[in-house]
């Protein structure tokens, strides 16, 4: 398969989180071949039942890994192809980046390249699971180069996530004698305006944190006094997050209940000579890896403004253009290491 169809291969199996298995198994029967081809070694890195990372590792020590994840977002959209894009569902978040990740190695081994390997995980589009379970089993990789939609340009830094469940609680009354209540709807609009006026960090590199309120929900009835809401909020995180945290708590305090579900850093990444660069604002792996992988890099053909949604595609020109660059950028790795 060249990486157009092997692109398109992935994207026809649907692997929305928690449904890997079927990739995952597609991607070990297809890798395991170009291992006992070229001496490589195998495996599924089991996370959960019926979920399980692959991982392929050529020559020794290991000094570069390719990895992203295989899960994807709902809902599954079949691919198809024009002259300029590859569409469907993980187009470029991330089966067309796997692709060409796979066509990188496979010509690197085919010029005599070894020391490389490919790791691709379960779950980084909820709770990144699978990168979590990889950092548990480091197989000493000096460098990781992580694969997300950032338009083929080496990202600088990536910018992290806060996000809180806001609670409010109240008691319920009879609309027409509200003084008999006690609005939680009420008190989480007054939170969540609260929470809008919280100064936000701005970094250098990064630029601003920005807040996001994402769900509402809360009440009975129209003509029932609400006695409870819960509001969804993110904010993404460009610095230390202590700072942060103080002031949603105190426009919080007395009104509602801050419940933490994620927190995931800012990241600084590395660069390589000559290689285009950017800074993106969306989180990854990475962080999840902890550096149990080596240096992170992050690199990846497509746009993040077209994940996850109804049009999701990437340019087959990036494609292309990213099995040369992943060639590239691995080489570079390797005689970093070779000084």
């Amino acid at each position: 398969m060249n990486v157009f169809e092997l692109t398109r291969a992935l994207v026809d199996i649907e692997s929305i989180t928690n449904n890997e298995e079927r990739v995952g198994n597609y991607l070990y029967d297809y890798l395991a071949p170009l291992a006992a081809r070229y001496g490589g070694g195998i495996e599924r890195i089991e996370v959960e039942p019926r979920r399980f990372n692959v991982f392929v590792q050529w020559g020794e020590p290991l000094v570069v890994t390719l990895s992203t994840h295989i899960d994807t977002v709902p809902p599954f959209i079949a691919s198809r192809e024009d002259e300029e894009h590859i569409w469907g569902r993980g187009a470029c978040d991330t089966k067309g980046i796997i692709a060409a990740m796979i066509k990188a190695v496979e010509a690197l081994l085919e010029a005599g390249q070894r020391g490389i390997g490919l790791l691709f995980v379960v779950g980084e589009e909820r709770n990144s699971a699978g990168a979590y379970k990889a950092a548990q089993t480091p197989r000493g990789s000096r460098y990781i180069i992580n694969g997300e939609p950032t338009e083929n340009r080496l990202a600088l830094g990536s910018k992290g996530a806060l996000r809180y469940e806001v609670c409010c609680r109240g008691k319920m009354a009879h609309s027409a004698y509200p003084e008999l209540g006690d609005s939680a709807i009420e008190k989480l609009l007054d939170t969540l305006a609260a929470i809008r006026e919280v100064p936000l960090p701005v970094d250098g590199l990064l630029g601003p944190s920005t807040l996001n309120i994402g769900t509402l929900s809360g009440g009975r009835a129209p003509n029932v006094i609400a006695d409870e809401a819960k509001a969804d909020i993110m904010i993404r995180l460009v610095s230390d997050p202590a700072e942060t945290k103080a002031g949603l708590f105190r426009a919080a305090e007395g009104r509602a209940e801050l419940r933490e579900v994620i927190e995931i850093p800012a990241v600084r990444l590395e660069g390589v000579d000559g290689v285009e660069t950017t800074v993106v604002a969306f989180t990854t792996d990475i962080p999840a890896f902890g550096g149990a992988w080596g240096k992170p890099l992050l690199i990846g053909p497509g746009s993040i403004h077209v994940a996850h949604t109804l049009e999701e595609r990437v340019p087959k020109r990036q494609l292309l253009e990213a099995v040369e660059l992943y060639q590239r950028i691995v080489k570079d790795l390797c005689k970093r290491e070779s000084k």
